[in-house]
């Protein structure tokens, strides 16, 4: 069964860095999507970058110049680098994978991701 488990969320000013972390176990298939999504109150879940077994990555417009999303393989371990936050980052921010024998989703959609992590709060102030 896979487990995500996120860290790394906090409190921070404007134009300040976090780093997210997300511990991943429990594969079964060799191709692997993960990704980071992020829902603050009142609005919908929404893709924020993710990344394929191959290493390619894929931003959503907002955050692109700003965050950027790497896997350590050896660790199994996806993290999201976030500089020069804004108020309007402020969220919940998940992990997600979804997994095949052959190919994965990469896009910024969330309904392919079957598994997710608890989440972790981010939360941005002016």
């Amino acid at each position: 069964q896979v487990q995500l488990v996120e860290s790394g969320g906090g409190s921070v000013q404007s134009g300040g860095s976090l780093r997210l972390s997300c511990a991943a176990s429990g594969y079964t298939y060799s191709s692997i999507c993960m990704g980071w999504f992020r829902q603050a109150p009142g609005k919908e879940r929404e893709g924020v970058a993710t990344i394929d077994s191959g290493g390619s990555t894929i931003y959503a417009d907002s955050v692109k110049g700003r965050f950027t999303i790497s896997q350590d393989n050896a660790k199994n371990t996806l993290y999201l680098q976030m500089n020069s936050l804004k108020p309007e980052d402020t969220a919940m921010y998940y992990c997600a994978q979804n997994q095949g024998p052959y190919d994965c989703y990469s896009g910024l959609a969330a309904l392919p991701y079957h598994y997710w992590g608890q989440g972790t709060q981010v939360t941005v102030s002016s």
